[in-house]
């Protein structure tokens, strides 16, 4: 049998979707359009040469991160107030805190080490093969973070942190656009991690302080640059 003509591959449908995703997010999230465009299937497929399948399906997974909403009958980029940003981060932070608090206040509270050992190996291997810059890098955080809380053992702190990171995560996926923020998470996350697993609790509750605190700056000074971007394209708009 002749294996002179091997038949291409097809592209996979889930490496497709992806593509089309993660092309529409970061055009969202750069400026791309502005927050008064209605984003529709049939233009997203012309503007990117799909079907109308994956832009759908791409949408459906924007409107589940945060960065689209619903409403005036269509699908809008989302940009929340400052003053809501504001509000969710003292939240998170609150949240986050608790999980080691409650322990350094009572004894009888353990972290569920092999959980932390476990997310540790996960933060060790992206250490050691560092991803580039990606908005997408956020699922990553939000793991680290939901998992370190849920290992103290309250469930109910882990559903309210879930839920306030899904509202916030439209603007925290700027976190991770440049190399020196990447590298700072992955290092302040395993520090964060190891202290927590050797029981020096009071010594990781101040460096996870430190690290959601520089995170609340840098979220914080990007999303006034997104709102001064969205104001001048209103102003576009209106002219």
């Amino acid at each position: 049998m002749s294996t002179d003509h091997v038949p291409a591959v097809p592209e996979s449908a889930p490496s497709r979707r992806d593509r089309v995703y993660a092309t529409i997010r970061d055009e969202l999230m750069n400026g791309g359009f502005s927050p008064y465009e209605r984003l529709t299937e049939e233009r997203l497929a012309e503007r990117h040469g799909v079907s109308r399948t994956p832009v759908r399906e791409a949408l459906a997974r924007l409107q589940s991160d945060g960065i689209v909403v619903k409403r005036e009958g269509g699908l809008y980029l989302y940009v929340p107030s400052f003053r809501e940003l504001t509000d969710l981060y003292e939240l998170r932070i609150t949240l986050e805190l608790r999980g080691l608090t409650r322990a350094l206040e009572d004894p009888t509270v353990r972290h569920d080490r092999p959980r932390l050992e476990a997310e540790l190996d996960h933060w060790y291997g992206l250490r050691d093969h560092r991803p580039a810059p990606d908005a997408g890098f956020v699922a990553h955080d939000e793991q680290f973070h939901t998992t370190l809380l849920d290992a103290s053992g309250n469930p109910a702190l882990t559903g309210a942190l879930a839920q306030a990171n899904r509202r916030i995560r439209s603007v925290r996926m700027y976190d991770y656009l440049t190399e020196d923020r990447m590298t700072a998470t992955i290092t302040e996350h395993i520090e964060i991690a190891e202290l927590v697993v050797r029981d020096r609790l009071p010594e990781a509750l101040e460096a996870l302080r430190e690290h959601v605190g520089a995170s609340r700056e840098v979220v914080m000074h990007r999303a006034a640059a997104a709102l001064e971007m969205t104001r001048n394209l209103a102003g576009q708009v209106t002219r």
